[in-house]
């Protein structure tokens, strides 16, 4: 009996990916009854009960995924020990966006906005990054890329963070003639002179420049530095993002969302679907015309 055991975990793991693909299938609900929500940021995406189609089912128009390269393949999880075979980054995202995308008419929202897929790189960068342009260049028919001539814009963006190399990026277009992903600027690259192209989203940690976390009037010094940062984003063409803000249900989340909506960041991260959806919906200057 002991010889089998191995085999009957491997059945166990075989079944649980189904399980898990399974629900990933796409929803029943007609997508045209979803407002796209530009500033929507579903982070850590992929923990959540239908990974990618969760999100899209409450609109989100940026959505973010960790990988882990191990034997050749991009797992999604956010730990090591998590991964599973089977769930790649091909299975849970691009090959559903793919099939949205084609019956969408082109895009992942019907006449919506394109999709940001943020990619976090858990594992080495020089070698997950060349698995992962590999990986991108199957999906080029949807995916914005680089060239010599600019940024072709495609259904979906994908841009990549957490360890990632700029150099290797910045190379890319000159060595091969085209790149398939962007890179996730932290705030120090906005005294940076990189092409907004290479550098289009600005993230950064909130707690790590401002004290404010939604109690009581937010200091004037601190929505300053917030505004400059913001505005001098814009400036250069890029967006902006900011994780470990509140995210708890509670007042204090509410009222920095609001400051966030107020003082033009681009993307609101969050792990609760459904409440950003709501605020978003009733707040955001940008879905007056739904309301």
């Amino acid at each position: 009996m002991r010889a089998t055991r191995p085999i009957y975990r491997s059945l166990a793991v075989v079944a649980w990916v189904a399980v898990v693909l399974a629900a990933c299938r796409p929803p029943a609900t007609p997508e045209g009854l979803v407002v796209p929500l530009e500033r929507a940021h579903a982070h850590n995406d992929y923990e959540h009960d239908r990974p990618l189609y969760d999100a899209l089912d409450h609109g989100f128009a940026s959505v973010e995924a960790d990988v882990h390269l191990v034997d050749g393949q991009l797992l999604v999880a956010h730990d090591a020990e998590d991964t599973r075979e089977g769930l790649t980054l091909q299975s849970l995202y691009l090959e559903p966006l793919r099939e949205r995308v084609r019956q969408n008419g082109g895009r992942v929202y019907a006449g919506g906005p394109p999709l940001t897929l943020l990619i976090d790189v858990k594992t080495e960068a020089e070698e997950t990054y060349a698995t992962l342009r590999q990986v991108l260049q199957g999906y080029d028919d949807i995916l914005t890329t680089f060239g010599p001539q600019g940024p072709k814009d495609g259904a979906v963006t994908v841009i990549v963070s957490g360890n990632r190399t700029r150099e290797t990026m910045e190379a890319e277009v000159d060595r091969y003639g085209v790149r398939y992903a962007a890179y996730d600027g932290r705030l120090e690259d906005l005294d940076s002179d990189a092409d907004a192209s290479l550098i289009p989203l600005i993230s950064d940690k909130w707690t790590a420049y401002l004290t404010w976390e939604g109690r009581g009037p937010m200091p004037e010094e601190e929505r300053q530095k917030l505004a400059a940062i913001v505005e001098t984003a814009h400036q250069q063409g890029r967006r902006v993002r900011f994780w470990d803000t509140p995210d708890g249900r509670s007042a204090a989340r509410e009222a920095v969302w609001q400051t966030l909506i107020e003082a033009g960041v681009d993307l609101i991260n969050t792990d609760d679907l459904a409440g950003l959806q709501r605020f978003l919906l009733e707040h955001d200057p940008l879905l007056e015309s739904v309301r």
